[in-house]
């Protein structure tokens, strides 16, 4: 199965600092040329908030977002 590293660059959804990540994508027919998106949760070094990225495989970023984590239930203070 072919993989590609990815370099992504871009700013933080949350705190606007700078993040750069290597990502590898890996499955059948993928290419740098190839037109498909993915996406992938990191993390942001300076602030700890969880940014969804949405790229080519090319390291072209299309979009930034925070991602929102599961929220663990809390127990009544009845």
């Amino acid at each position: 199965m072919p993989e590609l590293k990815v370099n992504l660059e871009f700013a933080c959804a949350a705190c606007d600092q700078p993040v750069g990540v290597t990502v590898t994508c890996a499955g059948s027919g993928i290419q740098a040329s190839t037109r498909i998106y993915a996406s992938v949760a990191v993390p942001c070094p300076a602030c700890k908030g969880v940014n969804r990225v949405l790229f080519e495989p090319d390291g072209t970023v299309h979009d930034v977002s925070c991602h929102l984590l599961p929220r663990v239930p809390e127990p009544s203070r009845n």
